[in-house]
């Protein structure tokens, strides 16, 4: 399900007919469903996970169930059918209802269908589609990946030998997808804390040309030590790596026994867009305008691109000085 997010912000030149107005939206691009063997609120609906996306103020978001798009299905399915029934002229209050719900969502936010890939050894990976992507497709997909048939529907972690992490970066992208390395800076990412293989492995893993982008979990922190590390300046890091974030989330809300237990939109990035399509979703991503991915804010913290500057640190093209000589002084 994928519906044109209607911009809050006017834009003369669209009016005109000429090209829109860029604009900051809002994305959460790892987000899992009751598809997902470890969701922790099993009892959740698929209009009630939608509903919490809407709640959080996205713009853009992605299912990306472990392994499995039957999440994916699921939704389409509920709104084909429900669908039917209004054509059919068969709809009773409740489902008119449903169906009217589903579709004011669904024009306030646009859903892209993907999965987290379990790649050889347990590296993650996302793979995001344009909205058109057929079911049968993401599943075929999944199967040439050397998923089992009878584990896809399942959505665990666990799948058994799949192909390896390279060769999964090609096929995802040669099939059209989006490539982000998941929580690449921690369990199960290609850039995690005592990485299990040699650095050059690392390095293949985190610089091979059909990965788009890389999920890190400190990008909203102070020091950003990630992205900074991936910014193209050491030698054997020579690509600059587009870095953002998402939630992971596994429930609605976060856990408050557990706040690393994050909810829908908890931990998101934003993104300067003309629109909020899957081109230009794209676009953004393999191209080298670093200024256009951030951290999501709050609403009552603005976006200081100071920040970002002192986050980084010196770089090949930038340097920071907290202090600025007076003039005439030494």
């Amino acid at each position: 399900m994928s519906r044109k997010k209607k911009s809050n912000t006017s834009s003369p030149q669209a009016a005109q007919g000429g090209k829109p107005q860029r604009k900051w939206y809002k994305a959460d691009l790892h987000l899992h469903t009751p598809a997902s063997r470890d969701y922790e609120e099993p009892g959740v609906t698929y209009l009630e996970w939608l509903r919490k996306v809407v709640d959080q103020g996205l713009d853009i978001v992605a299912v990306t169930d472990h392994n499995t798009v039957a999440g994916v299905g699921a939704i389409r399915r509920e709104l084909d059918w429900l669908t039917q029934l209004e054509l059919q002229g068969r709809l009773n209050p409740d489902e008119q209802q449903r169906l009217n719900e589903w579709r004011e969502l669904g024009n306030q936010v646009v859903v892209f269908p993907g999965f987290e890939f379990t790649a050889t050894f347990g590296f993650h990976i996302l793979a995001i589609f344009p909205p058109e992507t057929s079911v049968r497709q993401l599943e075929h997909i999944l199967l040439s990946m050397k998923v089992p048939a009878a584990k896809l529907d399942e959505g665990s972690t666990e799948t058994g030998a799949t192909t390896d992490v390279l060769s999964a970066y090609r096929m995802i992208r040669e099939a059209g997808g989006l490539v982000i390395a998941a929580h690449a800076n921690s369990t199960h990412g290609v850039a995690m804390r005592n990485f299990p293989f040699g650095g050059q492995t690392k390095i293949a893993y985190t610089q091979d040309p059909n990965l788009d982008a890389m999920e890190v979990t400190d990008l909203d922190r102070s020091g950003r030590s990630t992205a900074r590390f991936f910014n193209g300046s050491k030698a054997e890091y020579p690509r600059r790596m587009h870095c953002l974030q998402g939630s992971d989330a596994h429930r609605l809300t976060m856990d408050l026994k557990n706040p690393k237990r994050l909810g829908i939109g908890d931990r998101a990035t934003e993104l300067l867009l003309d629109e909020p399509t899957y081109d230009a979703l794209v676009s953004v991503l393999r191209s080298k305008q670093f200024d256009r991915v951030r951290p999501a804010r709050p609403a009552d913290k603005p976006f200081d691109p100071l920040d970002v500057v002192r986050d980084e640190g010196p770089t090949l093209v930038q340097s920071f000085h907290e202090s600025v000589a007076v003039r005439g002084g030494k």
